[in-house]
């Protein structure tokens, strides 16, 4: 499919107006900076050298397109991580702290890797080990922040501040001596895993909006810095959320909290973990948090074709190639680069990963469309050998070749009058990229894992779980995630609430300060997680009341 036209001109034209301006800013910079990767400047010194070169594609918007599909298609995940990752910057995050709300505490946690004990919940006289994380490269400390936006007890204490590091963080000293007015202990804490599809983003890069939830809920943030694929894929970030949610448990009094009520709060990758550190305490038969908030969160880390699916092939911050190399990179596959395919064009080509892509989206939407000829059929984790292949119609040339064997023959023919599918109209020849394409069967248990794909968890391991509230978005395209999670719940007398915002990309959470949608959609999260805190429990169906910004789950 020729992709290009959709970062054109038309770039976000499914998003909100308000924020198409800002989309393409960040397609510009991502393309000057595709541009520039690779060369010996510092990140800092690649975006000043983007900076000058990002003239053409502001006034070629149709270069800009091409150039963006070449990228999404062609460039590894490190150059999406380091892209991504220059929201953390110096410069960056201390603007963001100058336009924020002020804190009165923000401190980076080192968590020493020891072992921690908990009472379990059926016998609270007995108690359980908990190990520090070990996977990969063996036991090691995890990194958390502390964010608050009143000063607490317990927030000027020796041992708390033993766990922060004053030469990495030296505005802590100058902290610590402008605190007043000590508030008393809040029977409330949130847990916060951030976003970044696994492998990118700090808890600097949410730090502004969870400065805004920390003023509006008065709560103590705990916010995780875990470690990051595909340097350290499954199950070491689990394995640290899970270990920096038993040592808040256990240590809550040096956050500010009593921990009466916990919620545990996250946006994609970090809904993912939300989730599933909740699903890991039921296993261990220790406390499990009062609620769960889980904003666009993925719960299926497979290439299930859905409708919302398809949304990646047009959208501009999570697209298709990038969305498989990050699901790859968690689960511990090898990434790389893509090299061009023999005889390709100008737009780049198809390399291992996007063709593997395809034939997990052919395996899937079989599976998808099987669902509903038959609704008993029970969805099994193991695949079976997938039957899409490439083959090239009578009369047709090689670089028009088209999905046969049973996957929906040609995409486009039947809707644009053809007749047969894989027929076009006289005098029509669809706009294709310039490249082909070896599909080849793709096999990993990983991503099947019920801790990497909660979807796919037993009922068994999702009965334990808390009222759990989801705010996705109605042009996400992990959207079918959120509604067949929360359907699941459901279904088996589980307590679960889903709110869609409409109009807003995948990440709105990131955006919170650039539009008034943007906005009401983090004040949607603030409430579900005022919900928890408050003991509202969520109504037995999905059905929520619509907002100016949200609609209802049907």
């Amino acid at each position: 499919m020729h992709k290009a036209c959709f970062y054109g001109r038309c770039l976000g034209f499914q998003f909100s107006a308000t924020l198409r301006p800002f989309l393409q800013s960040v397609v510009i910079s991502m393309v000057s900076y595709g541009e520039t990767y690779g060369k010996q400047q510092s990140s800092l010194g690649m975006a000043a050298l983007s900076l000058l070169t990002s003239g053409k594609y502001v006034l070629d918007p149709e270069r800009r397109g091409v150039e963006f599909e070449r990228i999404t298609q062609n460039l590894d995940l490190q150059f999406w991580k380091s892209f991504w990752n220059l929201t953390e910057s110096g410069l960056v995050t201390g603007f963001t702290r100058i336009t924020s709300n002020p804190v009165n505490v923000n401190l980076a946690l080192t968590l020493p890797p020891v072992q921690l004990r908990l009472p379990l919940t059926s016998d609270p006289r007995l108690s359980t080990p908990v190990s520090p994380p070990v996977a990969h490269t063996g036991p090691g400390p995890v990194y958390a922040r502390l964010i608050s936006h009143e000063f607490r007890e317990g927030h000027d204490t020796e041992e708390l501040l033993a766990y922060s590091d004053m030469e990495a963080n030296p505005l802590a000293l100058n902290v610590v001596s402008s605190w007043s007015q000590k508030q008393a202990r809040s029977p409330w804490l949130m847990i916060h895993f951030h976003g970044g599809g696994f492998v990118a983003q700090t808890s600097k890069s949410h730090e502004y909006y969870l400065r805004i939830w920390s003023k509006a809920l008065k709560v103590p943030i705990l916010s995780v810095d875990y470690s990051l694929s595909p340097e350290a894929p499954f199950p070491r970030a689990l394995e640290e959320c899970f270990y920096a949610y038993c040592w808040a448990l256990k240590n809550a009094h040096l956050l500010g909290s009593t921990a009466e009520r916990v919620c545990l709060a996250g946006d994609s990758a970090g809904g993912n973990l939300c989730i599933t550190v909740s699903m890991k305490a039921v296993s261990m038969g220790i406390r499990v948090p009062d609620g769960i908030m889980a904003a666009y969160p993925a719960t299926l880390l497979t290439i299930d074709a859905s409708p919302s699916r398809l949304l990646t092939l047009i959208d501009p911050l999570l697209p298709l190639g990038v969305l498989a190399k990050c699901l790859n990179a968690y689960a511990g596959v090898t990434c790389k680069g893509l090299q061009p395919a023999v005889g390709s064009g100008t737009l780049g080509a198809l390399g291992r990963d996007t063709a593997t892509l395809l034939s997990d989206l052919g395996w899937g939407a079989s599976n998808w469309l099987q669902s509903f000829l038959d609704p008993a059929r029970s969805r099994s984790p193991s695949r079976p050998p997938p039957t899409l292949a490439l083959t090239t119609p009578p009369g047709r040339s090689a670089s028009e070749r088209i999905l046969g064997s049973g996957g929906g023959g040609g995409g486009g023919g039947g809707g644009c009058g053809g007749g047969e599918a894989g027929e076009y109209p006289d005098g029509f020849q669809p706009m294709r990229s310039e490249c082909l394409a070896f599909v080849l069967q793709s096999s990993c248990p990983v991503i099947t894992n019920p801790f990497v794909s909660p979807l796919l968890a037993p009922n068994e391991l999702l009965k334990g779980l808390p009222p759990v509230h989801i705010v996705a978005s109605a042009l996400d395209s992990l959207l079918d995630d959120s509604v067949m999670f929360a359907r699941k719940l459901r279904d088996m007398g589980q307590p679960v609430t889903l709110t869609i915002a409409e109009d807003l990309p995948h990440g709105f959470l990131s955006l919170s300060q650039l539009t008034k949608e943007t906005e009401v959609a983090s004040d949607l999260c603030v409430a579900r997680i005022r919900d928890v805190f408050l003991k509202r429990d969520p109504p037995s169906n999905l059905r929520q009341r619509p907002t100016a910004a949200a609609s209802p789950a049907v």
